[in-house]
């Protein structure tokens, strides 16, 4: 994994933490977080965070 690689995977994996809990409290719903997954790994293109 080259150094790029590894700064996205791990961009998105904090930004889709940040969004997990914002659905835990209610801040948004499972629509709104499944949008936001797909909006970050687009964004972030992860190697792993696809699996």
């Amino acid at each position: 994994m080259t150094e790029e690689e590894f700064q996205r995977e791990k961009n998105y994996r904090v930004s889709m933490a940040i969004a997990k809990e914002m659905l835990e409290k209610g801040i948004i719903n499972i629509e709104d977080y499944e949008k936001i997954k797909e909006i970050f790994i687009e964004k972030y293109n992860p190697l792993l965070g696809r699996l």
